[in-house]
């Protein structure tokens, strides 16, 4: 099973990584794709750079800081898994990139507008993972 897992540097998505570890630890053969979806350039910042190059690298830079942790939890695992930095809609661009990739789920952490857009956007089944109770 090949799993996409979007991490957008919070806690809730390294509870989602987490989560799908779980699952993998417990039998599931998986391996996974680390989507981290940069929202795209806004006016200030396209008149400020003037050069969509430099945005593209920027936002490359940024997403690629956020994947990290992620990246760190599925390599000290020792699961197998690639990783994408992409900018655009982030509820159409996970739908897209785990068609793209051959995903046979998707795994969010958290609930809120972009969840919605996915569970509304996909006939995949989506894993929503909320952070556990504070005690």
């Amino acid at each position: 099973m090949k799993m996409l897992i979007a991490v957008d540097g919070s806690e809730g998505s390294l509870q989602a990584v987490r989560h799908a570890l779980t699952l993998a630890s417990e039998g599931l053969a998986a391996s996974f794709v680390l989507a981290n979806v940069q929202e795209p350039a806004s006016l200030y910042e396209v008149v400020t750079a003037h050069d969509p190059d430099v945005i593209r690298e920027v936002r490359g830079a940024a997403g690629a800081d956020l994947l990290a942790p992620a990246e760190a939890l599925l390599a000290t695992a020792g699961v197998s898994f690639e990783s994408e930095v992409t900018g655009g809609d982030p509820a159409n661009l996970i739908v897209e990139m785990a068609e793209n990739y051959g995903c046979d789920a998707i795994v969010l952490g958290g609930a809120g507008s972009v969840a919605t857009a996915v569970l509304a956007g996909t006939s995949l089944p989506v894993t929503l993972v909320r952070m556990p109770e504070a005690e």
